[in-house]
């Protein structure tokens, strides 16, 4: 096998790989001695399949697998004699295919990127400012009110008063499609809160207004996309009578709503409030001290990219901008979607750190764990309610999947080592300062 390079401009690496004939042969010829023992064949023993007739029944097969295998063995005898690490799978194609026959020599080119030389980089020499925020008593207050209001009741209206949106009608209903009842159209004492979207459209618009024992029908038209066909499309009446009309009232703040939310009493609540809310601001500064660290990485390095790894992460960027400006398009239902100067701009920026952080696991041995993972999947299965397992087995047959879930576990690690390292100063900031600071990260 004889293997010349052919091209190494910047990253782009060329070479043309030659396995003689010769060489395909007695590949082939070794893997008929491997098998031949377990070949059975009309009119021969177990074993016994001359050799010349095995050739002519499965040597075309093999040849292909050898063909295979002997560029495989190149492409990887090459990168471990190199050093070299391709950034994406090589392109490999065969100069003389469509004249080749059985007895040629095969003649394959290679090219690709390889991944540049990261340079070292001096962790401890990094400073870094860490924002602290204390749960104050008025953050507490904040979250103790947001808990009460969702655990809002409701109370009646004086008599005589209308129903506004926000409000919960207590009523009886009657449906009918075409004067007739239909399963499923009637309920006795039914709680509905006007605004809530729990009826088909317009429904619950069409009580506004209405008062305790007043009697009112409702016109509907269902959906064309009901899911019960045969109301699909079809207008509807309801007859509504009005038993009740309450208005919410927020739940008081005492030890009675503590227990609502599984805490002993109202101290107890308050504390678990103040860990939460500290738990989330130390979230949002590890956001924002990430960013710094990130911001002083790329200020400390410079190298050589892979043109093919920008070109592909400037197009992701442009293509998610795009739907963020157009979210009702789905999909990859639109023309193409070009990539500006800075789509490029902040794909090298994207593309150096992540071989940085990369190289810098590496070195550190970081690794994302079988139970870190499975926890990652379990996260992700949970936005396919009743689908969790075929989520999961879609994840474990599916390596690109596996690698898109495990990329963000290994770059937090990666960061949480280089934390360690640097030199984190503690800052105590107000709960406002830490939110500008998060927005100005979103506008960036």
């Amino acid at each position: 096998m004889q293997v010349t390079e052919t091209l190494k401009e910047g990253l782009k690496r060329g070479y043309d790989i030659v396995v003689t004939a010769a060489e395909l042969d007695e590949k082939v010829n070794s893997k008929l001695v491997e098998a031949q023992p377990e070949i059975e064949m009309k009119g021969f023993r177990k074993g016994k399949v001359p050799m010349p007739l095995l050739k002519k029944q499965y040597g075309e097969r093999l040849l292909g697998e050898a063909m295979q295998e002997a560029v495989d063995g190149a492409m990887s005898k090459h990168f471990e004699e190199s050093g070299e690490k391709p950034a994406l799978q090589p392109k490999i194609e065969m100069k003389n295919g469509e004249d080749w026959k059985e007895g040629d020599d095969v003649q394959i080119e290679m090219s690709y990127e390889a991944l540049p030389e990261i340079p070292e980089v001096d962790l401890k020499s990094i400073s870094l400012e860490k924002m602290v925020v204390k749960a104050d008593d008025a953050a507490v207050d904040e979250a103790l009110a947001n808990l009460a209001e969702t655990a809002q009741d409701f109370a009646d209206r004086d008599a005589g008063a209308a129903a506004e949106d926000g409000d919960q009608v207590v009523m009886d209903f009657l449906g009918k499609v075409d004067g007739e009842a239909f399963d499923g159209g009637a309920a006795d004492d039914f709680p509905l809160v006007l605004g809530s979207n729990q009826f088909i459209p317009g429904f619950e618009a069409q009580l506004v207004g209405v008062k305790a024992e007043e009697t009112k029908d409702v016109t509907v038209t269902f959906p064309e996309e009901y899911q019960a066909d045969h109301l699909a499309g079809k207008e509807a009446v309801f007859t509504c009578t009005i038993k009740a009309v309450k208005q919410p009232v927020a739940a008081e703040v005492n030890d009675e709503l503590a227990k609502k939310f599984g805490a002993e009493d109202l101290d107890a609540l308050k504390a678990q409030i103040s860990e939460r809310l500290e738990a989330e601001y130390a979230g949002a500064s590890r956001a924002v001290m990430k960013r710094a660290l990130l911001d002083k990485l790329d200020e400390m390095v410079s190298f050589d990219l892979p043109p093919s790894l920008v070109e592909a992460e400037a197009g992701q960027i442009a293509h998610q901008l795009w739907h963020d400006e157009n979210p009702e398009v789905q999909g990859h239902d639109h023309g193409e979607i070009e990539t500006t100067e800075e789509h490029t701009k902040l794909a090298e920026r994207r593309v150096r750190l992540g071989l940085l952080l990369a190289e810098l696991g590496q070195k550190a041995e970081v690794e994302v764990s079988d139970a870190e993972m499975t926890q990652a999947i379990m996260n992700q299965a949970r936005q396919y309610p009743g689908q969790e397992r075929q989520f999961f087995e879609f994840v474990q047959q599916n390596a690109q999947m596996q690698q898109q879930l495990r990329a963000p576990l290994f770059e937090d690690k990666v960061v949480d080592y280089a934390f360690e390292l640097a030199t984190v100063s503690d800052k105590e900031v107000s709960k406002d300062d830490l939110q500008k600071a998060i927005e100005d990260l979103d506008k960036e």
